[in-house]
């Protein structure tokens, strides 16, 4: 009985690293600003025919409305209260999708954001998602309810009240983030708020959390609320199970704050994944795709099975949040997918795959003056549908990367390889380099300035097989380029460097 006692207690201690996708998937997808209705068509007609075990979306509770500028996209950060109403839908809207989802087999996976309410300039009335009134100079947040004993005000030591100082541990936890009203997690009373907003939402179906400015929060705080958390629905999960935390924690090192601090609560955003493979595949810094053979753990990222892997986020892809100008996006396409591709072939982390809107850029002294801009929206500041073209990439300015084919069958190539050993690696001293996931897939990259053309060990089965960058398998045939592997396992990859995609995907998935 002691060791059944000891085995309980040591699952639910690791529950929370587990992502609770469905069996046989293994990547989310962040739908940045998409609307609920949206989302719900998504999971049914695409994610769950394309192996996407979940999406994560964004907050669904009241924010401020800003208007100056003019609905930004970080107004979704500014709570003003837990219910859920917000420009993506409303709280029917929600559990209509929720369920939708998770019938679907694609989970939801909430961005929470429980460090703070809204600014501090943020005024008094009643202009929020759900007309609730507020009082940002009081303290006053009625509708939760929160008032002034609720904040850290009188813990925070700068003069300002902000954040002064990224070296001094006590400021970053206990101070105004960009004069974000900071909330006094160490009372019982606001953990308890702040667990009942998340155990709604798990009652509805959610199956874990992204939880916003973690870095800003005691470990032991978020440790105490996570705590009180209930067990996910029964209707679509195990008996038992617990959400899935990650948490958001920004550490390129050299700061006081370390993301090992975070790691008894969950999962943490590894953001030294897309600023290093940034600077790799944009060969930056003399960095060089042969570099990549210890890709992980191997170039002082935290271990795999407490990471968040991910290329670009809704911050870094504007030039926010972490990584600089390395980080790869959309704009940059080309390279984009080579480094999606090369995230979703490698075993490191849990990964998620960014899903955005375009938005009219405005460079002033290397600086996007336009990075505040919300998503695709009406005059009266509603977000617009998200249409479907008869060529299934996305219109009124969606971006849906995840429709992409090469990205999504690459989401496909990962859940074909899980579980697979990091193997046969190849590389030329320079840009072009070679691996494969076992017996199950291989993946080839040529990013230099010539053209490859070698004969490598593959590790699979003797047969013709169809690259899925190039085009994929329908029926028996193959729309794009085939590789064949002989029975030694050898095959020939000639890849141009100026092919549009220059790498090739192959798994036993796509064998003819």
């Amino acid at each position: 009985m002691k060791a059944l006692l000891l085995l309980a207690a040591v699952g639910l201690c690791w529950a929370q690293y587990d992502p609770n996708t469905k069996s046989g998937t293994t990547s989310i997808v962040h739908l940045f600003e998409w609307r609920w209705a949206d989302i719900a068509l998504e999971c049914e007609r695409y994610l769950a025919l394309n192996g996407f075990g979940g999406v994560q979306i964004s907050p669904p509770n009241e924010n401020i409305i800003v208007n100056n500028p003019w609905r930004p996209w970080w107004e979704r950060y500014q709570p003003i209260s837990y219910k859920l109403c917000t420009r993506s839908g409303n709280e029917n809207e929600f559990k209509d999708m929720v369920t939708r989802c998770n019938d679907a087999g694609v989970h939801i996976y909430v961005d929470a954001v429980v460090n703070h309410m809204c600014g501090s300039g943020g005024g008094s009335g009643n202009s929020a998602t759900c007309g609730s009134y507020y009082n940002a100079g009081n303290r006053d947040f009625p509708s939760v309810p929160y008032s002034s004993w609720d904040f850290n005000d009188d813990k925070c030591q700068t003069g300002s009240g902000e954040i002064e100082n990224y070296n001094d541990v006590n400021q970053v936890r206990d101070c105004r983030l960009v004069g974000l009203l900071d909330l006094a997690l160490e009372k019982d009373y606001v953990r308890s708020k702040v667990a009942d907003y998340m155990n709604n939402l798990i009652d509805i179906g959610v199956a874990g959390f992204r939880i916003d400015a973690s870095k800003h929060m005691w470990p032991g705080d978020m440790k105490a609320f996570l705590d009180k958390l209930n067990n996910l629905n029964t209707r679509w999960f195990p008996s038992g199970t617990r959400p899935f935390i990650y948490q958001e924690v920004i550490d390129l090192g050299g700061e006081a704050i370390k993301a090992s601090d975070y790691f008894g609560n969950g999962r943490v955003t590894e953001f030294k994944y897309g600023a290093k493979l940034g600077t790799v595949i944009r060969r930056w810094d003399g960095e060089k795709m042969a570099y990549l053979k210890n890709w992980g753990e191997g170039w002082g990222f935290m271990a795999s099975d407490r990471a968040l892997a991910f290329v670009d986020n809704h911050d870094n892809q504007r030039g926010h949040g972490a990584g600089g100008a390395s980080i790869l996006t959309f704009w940059d396409a080309r390279l984009y997918k080579m480094a999606v591709g090369f995230m979703l072939a490698h075993p490191y982390g849990f990964t998620r795959v960014m899903s955005s809107y375009r938005w009219t850029r405005n460079f002033q002294n290397g600086q996007d003056a336009n990075d505040w801009i919300g998503p695709p929206s009406n005059d009266d500041g509603s977000t617009k549908a998200v249409t479907i073209n008869a060529d299934s990439t996305c219109g009124n300015d969606w971006v849906c990367e995840h429709r992409w084919r090469q990205i999504r069958n690459m989401v496909i190539f990962r859940n074909v390889v899980d579980g697979q050993s990091f193997s046969n690696w190849w590389d030329n001293g320079s840009n072009q380099v070679a691996f494969g996931r076992g017996n199950r897939g291989f993946i080839v990259f040529n990013n230099d300035d010539w053209s490859l053309n070698e004969n490598l060990q593959t590790g699979l089965p003797a047969g013709t097989y169809c690259d899925v960058i190039s085009g994929q398998k329908e029926g028996n045939s193959c729309t794009g380029t085939t590789v064949s592997v002989a029975s030694d396992g050898i095959a020939n990859f000639q890849i141009s460097n100026q092919a549009e995609d220059p790498f090739i995907a192959i798994h036993v998935n796509a064998k003819l």
